[in-house]
């Protein structure tokens, strides 16, 4: 590929991945300044290593694997771990990823519409509970003391919202079958 092409061509696929890479990196880490961060540093590595990636495979894993290394080395220096380094978490949420990027004839922004639908169709008190914990990224202690509730009470409330919204994802055929957890 000359070098324009290239350029156009990695623009392209960073474009049409970036909402992606955000959201996976936003389930590793909770400081958005340092998702900005690591999404800026993926990108870049991404960019100088285009040459070694294997065109005939899907962009998304290869950036992804890319951004799981960089949280990786940004958790070591900073001596913190990223929100889940479970493999079974990890397992899971490649699998999720992986089924996005496999999916024909839709896109990213298609399957965050239909998050956004199925958030909106919770009630309001599962959908605070998921906007409390994902949006304001506040822990369980913060969010059961924001909703009035107890601890328990709070870990009950998204693990129930949490469910409805896997089934309603999966009856949109976003999501694949598995258990939801954190």
């Amino acid at each position: 590929m000359s070098g324009s092409k290239s350029v156009k061509a990695f623009e392209l696929l960073a474009h049409e991945n970036s909402r992606m890479l955000r959201a996976y990196l936003h389930s590793l880490l909770r400081d958005r300044s340092v998702v900005d961060d690591v999404f800026q540093e993926t990108l870049l590595v991404a960019w100088k290593k285009l040459d070694e990636a294997d065109h005939t495979r899907p962009f998304g894993p290869w950036l992804r694997a890319i951004a799981f290394r960089l949280v990786l080395a940004h958790s070591r220096k900073e001596r913190r771990h990223p929100v889940s380094l479970d493999d079974g978490m990890l397992a899971h949420l490649d699998r999720q990823f992986c089924a996005i990027d496999t999916r024909p004839f839709d896109t990213w922004e298609e399957k965050t519409e239909a998050l956004r639908d199925c958030i909106g169709a919770l009630t309001d008190t599962h959908r605070d509970a998921i906007e409390g914990r994902y949006f304001k990224n506040l822990t369980a202690t913060a969010l059961a003391e924001h909703l009035g509730i107890s601890f328990e009470a709070c870990k009950k409330r998204l693990t129930r919202a949490r469910h409805l919204l896997a089934d309603c994802l999966r009856r949109k055929g976003i999501a694949v079958a598995a258990e939801v957890s954190r």
